[in-house]
């Protein structure tokens, strides 16, 4: 069971622990146009999910703003998405407002999919906690960190070290 804190306050979290080795887990979350992107979308690529309580604080904002500067090292075969609970058309007027143009943002508000098949939804707040997962284009998955306080920041080397190992 992953322990994880939201400001120094333990919280709960709802959702099995994806562990590197598994299968990526199947979900359902909302694109900016409102389309459902699953992981059967991902097939093929090596997918980073970039895990976020929410794109309007400091470090939701500055991880989304790292990855989005590194995508376009990593290759065509290689996809980044943003997944808050965020709502779609927030998501998308903040994307505008700070040119991410490489990583595509999804939400999981409507169902809470995403958070509780990958073991991230903070039951106290309805919020996705800080992580991160790598998939390989088999679908397995190759690296992953649950931030343990949801405020901090994540390992942004390993994340990107793991997807480059995928696609050498």
């Amino acid at each position: 069971m992953v322990q994880t804190t939201f400001k120094n306050n333990a919280v709960t979290l709802i959702g099995n622990e994806v562990k590197v080795g598994d299968q990526a887990p199947d979900f359902t979350v909302l694109a900016n146009d409102l389309s459902q992107v699953t992981v059967k979308d991902t097939a093929g690529k090596v997918v980073l999910f970039s895990v976020v309580p929410s794109l309007d604080t400091g470090v939701c904002d500055a991880q989304t703003r790292k990855f989005n500067e590194v995508a376009g090292e990593l290759g065509d075969n290689v996809v980044i998405y943003t997944v808050s609970m965020d709502l779609p058309f927030a998501q998308k007027r903040w994307c505008g407002a700070a040119g991410i143009e490489n990583v595509l943002t999804v939400s999981d508000h409507r169902d809470a999919s995403f958070g509780e098949a990958y073991g991230v939804l903070i039951k106290e707040l309805r919020l996705l906690t800080r992580a991160i997962f790598v998939v390989d284009t088999e679908g397995k998955v190759a690296y992953v960190e649950y931030v343990p306080e949801a405020t901090n920041h994540p390992n942004y080397e390993a994340a990107i070290e793991a997807v480059k190992a995928l696609t050498k």
